[in-house]
């Protein structure tokens, strides 16, 4: 039982790897999620807190590629979609709209 399982997750994790670097990301989800971590205040659902400078600085390390990756990807306990694509403006960084895939 316990292979299916890790070939399952293996499959998992190479897809979303492979969706990241299909789209210009050369983060794997995982990846680019961590390097969000300092904006997870600033997104989480309801949240009146305004993006912070190391969130700022970390979503424009990132870049817009793997920010619409994450936009697109699964979905995120405690990340409000529609807040993580407002990040861009909030920040005053010149992205490109994410376009939503579904």
């Amino acid at each position: 039982m316990a292979l299916p399982a890790l070939l399952v997750f293996t499959l998992i994790i190479t897809g979303l790897a492979q969706q990241g670097q299909n789209h210009g990301c050369m983060s794997t989800f995982f990846s680019a999620l961590v390097q969000l971590i300092p904006c997870r205040a600033a997104v989480a659902p309801f949240s009146p807190i305004p993006p912070t400078d190391a969130c700022c600085n970390a979503l424009k390390t990132l870049g817009q590629p793997c920010l619409c990756v994450l936009v697109n990807g699964p979905p995120i306990s405690g990340v409000d979609r529609s807040m993580a694509m407002q990040l861009p403006d909030k920040c005053t960084a010149n992205f490109e709209p994410c376009e939503i895939m579904n």
